[in-house]
C-alpha cells in the first residue's frame, strides 16, 4: 500500500546535485511499525550518494554510495537530521554537491 504522500520536497543545490524527500503516511504494520514510507535521498551527477528509505522487504536502511546499511528509526526529524549530517559531511570531505 502506497499510503498518504505527507511531505514531498525536491530541492537543487546546482545544475548537478538536489536532494528530494519523500514520506508518506502508512498503516502500522511489521515492516513499518512507525507507520512512515519515507525516501531521503540526495543525488550528485546522477549518482544517488546519500539515501534513506524502508523499501518493500528492506525494512529501514541507509545507502551511502554503493553501500547498504541498516537504519534505527526512532522519528522523522531523527532521520532528517541523520540524512543532513551524511549529506553535509560528504559535502565537506568531497566539495562536490
Amino acid at each position: 500500500m502506497r499510503g498518504e504522500l505527507v511531505f514531498h520536497e525536491k530541492r537543487y543545490f546546482n545544475e548537478t546535485s538536489f536532494q528530494e524527500i519523500k514520506i508518506w503516511k502508512v498503516p502500522q504494520s511489521k515492516e513499518r511499525p512507525h507507520g512512515f514510507k519515507y525516501s531521503f535521498a540526495f543525488i550528485v551527477n546522477n549518482e544517488r550518494i546519500v539515501c534513506y528509505d524502508n523499501a518493500e522487504c528492506k525494512g529501514d536502511h541507509k545507502h551511502f554510495k554503493e553501500t547498504e546499511h541498516p537504519y534505527k528509526f526512532e522519528s522523522i526529524e531523527q532521520l532528517w537530521k541523520d540524512f543532513m549530517k551524511d549529506v553535509r559531511k560528504f559535502k565537506e570531505t568531497t566539495g562536490e554537491g
